[in-house]
């Protein structure tokens, strides 16, 4: 049996992405803010002339806190911080942010909305005094009419909002305040719906695709309006290749759907190799335009069926997927257009192909990005439904019986013509889920989700853990799995790590197919050392679709989950692990992504690239540990391994060397002298080897019936003596919204990166062309600011993030630091 879904999607169009709608303008510029729980500023004579200026998006979370005691309080992060590790230890609060206005007389007669991509959380919001309204979701986006209550055109309004980030209402870093963008959207009375528009497509093959384009048209005036509606197919070289006109008749105050289908021919379909984006022009006609909208669209076909898996446009793909988080790192959950295009773009670079927005509905440029690059998506609408999650006591299941559906809408209506997103998700590892409140509302949810979008199948990540869900038995869950169209499994293969070694769930695939032929399954989430046992069974059943790496970007919360111990040899697992996560200061990551926090590849990166094939062999060398010494690591973690073969003061030691590989043989050599050869253990695609340490070229070989398949080398390096700046892009935009990632190196005389120097702290200069948005580097547990202009370096690496000013011009940035030689990069902002 076949799941068929077509789907023709859009993603508003812009480069980078910029508005959710065509017709929106910025609205991010000349606010202030003040972050203040006692004051009422909602009023618009209120006396703001005090509070800081500022832009948007904006995260108070991640500024630096004021210096209390000595130790407690470091950069953004405070020991005390109420939420402790779960967010990273960094504060939220009350902040309030007002923005005066004047609208011209363009504005005159305009319907005028307001756009918010996402507040954290329980904002209020008011125009010259009339509350808009209340939206307690954090992730969300949300829209209010201004038109009723703004003053004549030439004279000032006042928009305020309130933002609440009390309690402890999140497992992981939120960020707080307007951290994604606004947007403002005049239209003229007679104007197409904001998130109105849904493409699809009941057609779609190499010859044609049948596009069929609905949306709501609103007449808002008082008199009954005769409007013709045009609809304009471009492909993606601006060629016109398909248009079709409607005349529609509107009653005063209605709305009306309008309903067309265009034929194109020999499509340029929308895939991970070639992501192609058309354009789509919506307008309304009364004698003259009266209404614009500009998307790009990508066309594409998508089958989930339970004897071929998950195919696009006719093909097989396998997911090579990773769970993220919505932080960005050094900027906190500040949501920059480049930012989140950066992110897609080093995951796509690791071997991923899909990632999982775990847990709640993202920013539109990072939907965006992935439309544009070809990253495949399944959405989270929710963590908690009404059952709330330790360590949360204030979060959003305090909401979930009043908002879930029309949070819900917003996600769908927003988001359902990107051709990235593959599946809805309706729910994480929710403690409810096995009992028959958990089946009510999961029944609730997908059919609201079939309503609303057709066009893709629904999802849900269930977890089983005796003691870990509530659930007594599995066959506890089956009438709300009957609900999923795929099921989505946390952990169902436990791999060799930690106390759920001992989890015996490697046959739920086999033994859910046998019951249900039609479906099709995924790992939501597996363990880092748990990638070859879940791609094996990808590999070896076409119903399971592939999975979810957990995570595959560190990210700031959850202190420590992902960590690793050295303890005395006889320790106990259970309790060294239990006394790490719970206090872990001043760890305030969480320690487990496949890539580090600033975008470098960690030793799981590695691991998984060859267990995707990507790559047919690794070599990697685990740290020293002291003699009576163990390590111990967490099921989310991996054992401490770095990509180095410089180990000074270790000469003679002998040294844990892992390498990765598909092939059947492994010859080691150091120094070009083979030292040792290995058969790789069936089942498992790492051989170790004990080596000597010595100075210079390790290389690790793979031979597959005595034919080498592929190398990788370690070098030893020098001392440090320079530092290296490598910008992402050296020509960027004169916009806020661009940024310039710039990597930052501290190399030997060979220009090698020098991997043991940690300690080593970088001071940047820049000129007024541009500012620092953020500094940082791999270390969980450097609490150091993030926003100052110096940062010590990691394992040799670090990372600046340059933001141009709004005049073009060379922004020149300088890195210096004591006994080593000093470099410039120039980057040109046009």
């Amino acid at each position: 049996m076949k799941q068929l879904f077509l789907l023709v999607a859009i993603c508003w169009f812009c480069l980078p992405a910029r508005a959710q709608d065509s017709r929106g303008i910025p609205f991010d510029k000349d606010w202030r803010f003040k972050k203040d729980s006692v004051i009422r500023a909602e009023n618009p004579s209120y006396n703001d002339a005090g509070w800081r200026k500022l832009d948007l998006p904006h995260d108070w979370s991640i500024e630096d806190l004021p210096n209390q005691k000595m130790g407690e309080v470091q950069g953004p992060f405070s020991k005390n911080a109420m939420s402790k590790g779960a967010t990273g230890y960094t504060e939220g609060g009350i902040g309030w942010y007002r923005k005066t206005f004047t609208l011209e007389k363009s504005y005159s007669g305009k319907q005028i909305y307001i756009t918010f991509d996402g507040v954290y959380m329980n904002s209020d919001v008011w125009i010259n005094g009339h509350h808009l309204g209340y939206r307690p979701n954090g992730y969300i986006s949300f829209f209010y009419d201004l038109t009723p209550y703004l003053n004549p055109v030439g004279t000032s309004n006042v928009i305020a909002v309130r933002v609440k980030n009390r309690g402890v209402n999140s497992r992981w870093y939120s960020g707080s305040g307007i951290y994604r963008h606004v947007w403002l959207t005049p239209v003229n009375l007679v104007h197409a719906e904001i998130w109105g528009s849904s493409i699809t497509t009941s057609e779609v093959s190499g010859k044609t695709a049948l596009v069929k384009v609905e949306g709501v048209i609103k007449n808002a005036s008082s008199q009954n309006k005769n409007v013709n509606v045009r609809i304009d197919l471009i492909n993606p070289e601006g060629k016109l290749i398909a248009a079709k006109t409607e005349a529609v008749y509107l009653d005063a105050g209605n709305t009306h759907l309008i309903s067309q289908q265009l034929t194109v021919t020999k499509p340029s379909l929308w895939s991970l190799e070639n992501p192609s984006l058309y354009k789509a022009k919506v307008t309304v006609m009364g004698g003259k335009s009266i209404d614009k909208t500009i998307t790009s669209f990508g066309i594409r076909k998508i089958e989930f069926d339970g004897a071929k898996g998950f195919l696009l446009n006719g093909k097989s793909v396998k997911l090579k997927g990773g769970c993220i988080h919505h932080d960005n790192g050094p900027l906190g959950a500040t949501s920059i257009d480049r930012a989140e295009e950066r992110k897609i773009e080093l995951l796509k670079k690791a071997g991923y192909n899909a990632v999982r927005l775990s847990h709640n509905p993202y920013a539109p440029a990072l939907l965006n990005a992935c439309d544009r690059l070809g990253m495949l998506v399944v959405t989270d609408s929710y963590d908690m439904w009404e059952q709330e999650k330790s360590p949360v006591k204030d979060g959003y299941n305090l909401y979930f019986k009043k908002w879930w559906q029309k949070d819900l809408q917003a996600l769908i209506f927003r988001d359902r013509n990107h051709p990235s997103i593959i599946m809805w998700g309706i729910g994480n590892e929710i403690p409810e889920a096995a009992d028959t409140s958990g089946y009510r509302i999961a029944k609730e949810l997908a059919d609201e989700v079939h309503r609303l979008d057709p066009t893709r199948p629904v999802t849900e990540a269930i977890v089983y853990f005796p003691g870990y869900s509530s659930a007594k038995n599995w066959e506890q869950y089956k009438p709300h799995l009957k609900v999923l169209d795929v099921d989505g499994y946390n952990y169902a293969i436990a791999g060799k790590a930690g106390p759920l070694s001992n989890n015996k769930a490697p046959d739920r695939y086999e033994t859910e197919h046998a019951k249900h032929p039609e479906k099709t399954f995924m790992a939501t989430e597996y363990f880092p050392v748990a990638a070859l046992e879940n791609w094996d069974a990808a590999e070896k059943h076409p119903y399971v679709l592939g999975g979810f790496s957990w995570t595959a970007m560190n990210y700031i919360g959850e202190a420590f989950i992902g960590g690793a111990s050295k303890v005395p040899d006889t320790a106990n697992y259970m309790r060294v692990m239990m006394n790490a996560t719970v206090n872990p200061w001043p760890v305030y990551g969480a320690v487990c992504g496949d890539l580090d926090i600033i975008g470098n590849r960690r030793a799981a990166s590695y691991y998984q690239n060859v267990v995707w094939r990507n790559t047919p062999v690794e070599v990697l060398v685990h740290r020293p540990m002291a003699a009576g010494m163990k390590e111990i690591t967490s099921p989310w973690g991996f054992p401490d391994l770095l990509k180095s073969w410089t180990w000074p003061g270790k000469e003679s030691q002998k040294m844990q060397v892992q390498v990765y590989t598909r092939s059947k043989q492994v010859k080691l050599e150091l120094n070009g002298k083979i030292i040792a050869e290995q058969t790789v253990p069936d089942g498992s695609i790492t051989a170790t080897f004990e080596v000597e340490y010595q100075p210079g070229t390790l290389t690790a070989k793979g031979f597959t019936n005595g034919k080498e398949t592929g190398e990788s080398m370690l070098h030893t390096t020098g001392r440090p003596v320079a530092i290296r700046l490598i910008p992402d892009r050296k020509i960027i935009k004169a916009d806020v919204n661009d940024l310039s990632f710039v990597n930052v190196e501290v190399v030997d005389d060979k220009g090698n990166v020098v991997p043991d120097a940690d300690d080593i702290e970088i001071r940047y200069e820049l000129n007024e062309a541009g500012k620092i948005a953020g500094v940082g580097n791999g270390n969980p547990a450097d609490v150091s600011s993030f926003q100052q202009n110096h940062k010590k370096v990691f394992q040799g690496r670090g990372l600046v993030i340059v933001r141009p000013n709004v005049k073009p011009g060379a922004i020149v940035l300088h890195a210096s630091a004591d006994g080593l030689r000093s470099a410039k990069v120039i980057i040109e902002a046009r």
